[in-house]
Formats: C-alpha cells, structure tokens, sequence
C-alpha cells in the first residue's frame, strides 16, 4: 500500500492498540493476531487471510519508527485539511476524499517536474517479520527453516502501473504531468495544489489493471528458505537482508525479521556454548565413588568420574561433547550430579544407614551454623 493511501485506514485499530502504544505492546499485539490469523492455522478461511494481510500491513508501518511518524503526521494532516476549500479532497474510489498528492511530496510520493511525466522515487521495500519455533536440536546446530510469507508488493499483473496490461498510464494532459496546479484557499492566498484531473499523479490510468484495480500492489505469497545460524537463542530475532518487501521504481528490498523460538529439550540446557545436564546419582556412588555412563546431544555415551566424597551440586565438564561455536569446534557439556535420597528404605538398607550414623558419633555438620550466628 502507498504512503499515500495511509489516510483511509487506522492501523492502531487493527492492531487493537492505542496510538501512544510503545513498540513493545505494537509488536506484542501484531504476534498474537498474526498467529490466530496465519493461512496456516486457517486453511480455506478467506476471511482470516484478509484478516492476516491488513495485519501484516499495518505492523509493516507501525514497526517502523519513521514510517510511523510519516502515517502519524499525514493522518493529522488529513483531518486537518479534510473538507477545507480551494480543491483538497477531491472523492476517490467509493466516494473517499484523496489526499494522496496533497502528500505525496513528504511521504516518498517522487518529485514533480514541469512539462514532463513525473518520475516516482525510489524506495526501499518494506521490513518484514515472521516467527518460526525451532527444536533444541536445529538451535544447537544451526538449520535452514522453510518460510512462507504474505505481504503488499507490485502487482504482478501491471508490474506496478496500475495499468491494464497492454495500456500505459499517459501523462496528464491537464497539468502536463506536473501533479500540481495553482489555486487559492478560501480566497485568501494562492497556493499550490494537487491536479484535480489526476489528483496529483502525474499520470492518468484510463484502463485500470484488473487484479489490483489499479493501485499497481497487490498481496503476494511466497517460501524462502532461511539459513538458522549454530547457536540460536530462544527470543532472538535475526536479520535476513534484502528478504523483505520488494522496493518500488527501483528501489532495494527490504529486511526480513525472524524471530526464533526454541523448544525446550527434556533433559538438556544450554550455557553459552556449552550444554549442561542433571544426573542423579546415589548416595553411596557419591559416598565411595563411581564411573557412571552420562548421554550426549548426538553422540555416544560419555563415562564421568565420580570422586569419593562428591557433594550434591557438583559440576564436571565432558570436553568437546557440547553446542557448535561459530568460532568453530564444540563447546563443553557440564554435569551436574543431583544425590538422590531414598524415599523408603530396606531392613538391609536401614541397618547400614544406622551403622553409619552409629559411626559418626556426635558430630554434626550444623555446628558451623550456630558459631557463626553469633
């Protein structure tokens, strides 16, 4: 959608958000319509695919601090000259006043020459955004995603023109494709004002395309395969330059934004590189001592060496048995052992436990406490 079409709808209100919303509260309403909305989760709902592109639309611009301050400032400028006298708000398609060319000079509408065709300004495509959740696996060693996208390009039909294919626009015999004319508000002062034969474009489209009737964009899907770098964290939000919305009159694509979410993994974690995992072991292998039989990611069972005397908490490191760096190599995969206690107890069992307390005699590792309480 053109900047200059900004003044028919309010975004804030599909977004279902107040116009002073941060940006925190923009993004977190536009994740949470995107996937009630996604063509995805709804196959075969026309409407929620409406629903999804006016969404995207509206996010495109309200993402964008400067883009949002352009429809901020062209919205209060609407209502501000809507209905004034000298030309402004000549009726558009369904009976709409078109402010389009009253601001097309400060939204990128492209520069206005004397006696010739105007020429529309390059710009850049829109940035986009999506979501993707990813397994604990694809995060630790990088994967490339299939995404599919929807967002407002050229027209595929007219390439933008908004011409029927087969017709050009031609330049507005009025205004001799200028855009503007001379005229006066309210009979106080002359001023400068869009052409009201083709209200401020330059151009005259007599036949109109057919699939975007004329506007020259129209909604666009398409799959991308995106390249999920080793070592992605849950939340983060990646840049894929030049995958967003394609520019217009020449202009670069856009970014392409994804926002990763990993699942959790049953048994492991990850601290920076490395990967941490909770072993139980029992009291008397961490009494007397042990070699237990640990499991890694994609490999092979690894043996740990549990000394004698090994403490509820302890953390050994499995060199190499971790995530993949970008550095290159692997991280580590730290250990930790959790000494279990059991719940019931054998006679066997009770009477050893009974010798060992019988053994220890009077001392008790509370002693400490007291000391230093006072």
């Amino acid at each position: 959608m053109a900047a200059s079409d900004w003044s028919t709808k309010d975004f804030y209100k599909v977004l279902g958000v107040k116009k002073d919303a941060s940006q925190d509260e923009i993004k977190k309403a536009y994740r949470k319509l995107a996937r009630d909305n996604h063509p995805d989760s709804n196959p075969g709902n026309k409407a929620a695919e409406d629903r999804f592109k006016g969404i995207s639309e509206a996010y495109a611009v309200l993402s964008s601090k400067d883009k949002r301050k352009e429809y901020d400032d062209q919205r209060s400028m609407f209502g501000q000259f809507k209905g004034a006298a000298g030309g402004y708000g000549q009726p558009g398609p369904g009976g709409q006043p078109d402010f389009s060319d009253l601001f097309g000079g400060l939204f990128g509408g492209g520069g206005r020459g004397r006696g010739r065709g105007r020429q529309s300004a390059a710009r850049k495509g829109d940035d986009l955004e999506t979501e993707a959740s990813i397994t604990f696996q694809q995060a630790v060693d990088g994967a490339t995603l299939p995404l599919r996208l929807t967002s407002d390009e050229p027209c595929p039909t007219c390439h933008g023109t908004g011409a029927k294919p087969g017709t050009t626009p031609k330049v507005c015999s009025k205004c001799q494709g200028s855009g503007s004319q001379t005229g006066t508000a309210g009979g106080l002062f002359a001023m400068t004002e869009p052409c009201d034969q083709c209200r401020g474009r330059g151009l005259v489209v007599e036949h109109s395309c057919d699939t975007c009737r004329g506007s020259g964009r129209a909604p666009s899907s398409r799959t991308l395969q995106v390249k999920v770098p080793a070592g992605v964290k849950d939340g983060q939000r990646i840049r894929i330059k030049g995958k967003g919305g394609k520019g217009e009159a020449g202009g670069p694509a856009g970014d392409l934004f994804l926002l990763v979410h990993v699942q959790a993994h049953k048994l492991f974690g990850r601290k920076g590189d490395n990967l941490t995992i909770s072993v139980p072991v029992e009291f008397d292998e961490a009494a007397l001592g042990a070699e237990i039989q640990v499991p890694t990611l994609d490999g092979p069972p690894v043996r740990i060496k549990i000394p004698a005397g090994t403490p509820n908490g302890r953390t050994f490191r499995a060199t190499g048995k971790g995530g993949v760096k970008r550095a290159g190599g692997k991280g580590d995969l730290l250990v930790t052992v959790e000494v279990q206690v059991p719940a019931t107890l054998s006679d066997e069992a009770k009477a050893a436990v009974e010798a060992l307390r019988d053994s220890r005699g009077s001392t008790s590792p509370r002693d400490g406490l007291f000391e230093g309480a006072k």
